[in-house]
């Protein structure tokens, strides 16, 4: 569906911006708390919380994360879910969010309540409050922010670092044809995984796949190391190649390190009990640079999604 319309009387600008935020805390429903700790004043008033928090922000602007086939509820859904990808990569849950959007005056309201409806369903299955945000004009822009506070589910929070030479690279699910197939958009974020990971000892480090596979292990590679990575070992989405599945990015799975030592087939094991319709896939392991396997892939070859470039 297109954001835009041409009719004045069908547009956000019709509204101006008190009846567009009445309209917003409407279409959110009983996701948006009442002020104060929700949207109403100039600052969202959240309760004191133990332990460590978790914070992340990620955006859906037109047309680089969307474009007129995404339903507007699939892209409000989106914004949400790809903060809850990075929670997931870190064993966290999450608990409110705030959005900042940002709109040309043509935008169409029936678009723009689509939206905030497919955010109000996610927020809804996912457990977060939205409790406030802005709302600004530009020419030409469709685009919204998503700030997205979360907390530690146990009493450990895994990083991108802490693998060693020698570790086992694994991954959840299928990679490559994201765009294609709809996977961008129609996902599930790895929330009850991810915090599973965090729980076992064996996982040394973890992120999730939203560049790409070949791009995002760099974060996870210790120094002086290079991954060592199969063709045949990679898990592929259908039509997808190994190209794809290294550079095409917006999988949001999760990738991890395995600490050498570990019992693999007991933790495989223990996976299949937990996630039993969930793929895990071991794809390789950590080496020395200078004794990367002849056969192992060159993901220098491989480019993935990178901003400004």
């Amino acid at each position: 569906m297109h954001p835009f319309t041409k009719r004045f009387h069908e547009s956000v600008s019709a509204l101006g911006e008190e009846k567009l935020l009445a309209a917003i805390r409407h279409w959110l429903g009983t996701v948006s708390p009442r002020a104060p700790f929700g949207i109403g004043d100039d600052c969202a008033v959240l309760p004191a919380a133990r332990g460590r928090q978790l914070l992340t922000v990620d955006p859906v602007i037109y047309p680089r994360h969307f474009n007129d086939s995404v339903p507007p509820r699939a892209v409000g859904a989106k914004l949400l879910k790809r903060n809850l990808s990075d929670l997931a990569a870190m064993g966290g849950r999450p608990t409110a969010a705030v959005v900042a959007l940002t709109l040309d005056a043509r935008v169409s309201r029936k678009w723009l309540e689509q939206f905030y409806r497919g955010l109000a369903a996610s927020a809804r299955r996912y457990g977060v409050a939205i409790v406030g945000g802005d709302v600004a004009e530009a020419d030409g822009v469709v685009a919204a922010s998503l700030t997205l506070l979360g907390k530690a589910q146990g009493r450990r929070i895994l990083t991108r670092t802490g693998a060693r030479v020698g570790d086992w690279i694994y991954v959840t699910g299928v990679l490559g044809g994201s765009l294609r197939s709809g996977h961008h958009h129609d996902f599930a974020p790895r929330l009850a995984e991810g915090a599973w990971l965090a729980g076992r000892p064996e996982v040394r480090a973890m992120m999730d796949v939203s560049d790409g596979l070949a791009k995002d292990l760099h974060a996870l590679t210790p120094r002086g190391a290079e991954p060592a990575l199969a063709a045949t070992d990679i898990p592929r989405r259908a039509r997808a190649t190994v190209a794809n599945a290294l550079a095409d990015g917006e999988d949001y799975e999760l990738v991890f390190a395995l600490a050498a030592p570990a019992d693999r087939v007991a933790f495989a094991r223990a996976w299949r009990r937990t996630f039993p319709r969930l793929r895990l896939s071991c794809i390789g392991r950590f080496v020395r640079a200078d004794r990367l396997p002849g056969g192992a892939l060159r993901l220098k070859d491989y480019r993935g999604y990178e901003h400004l470039r």
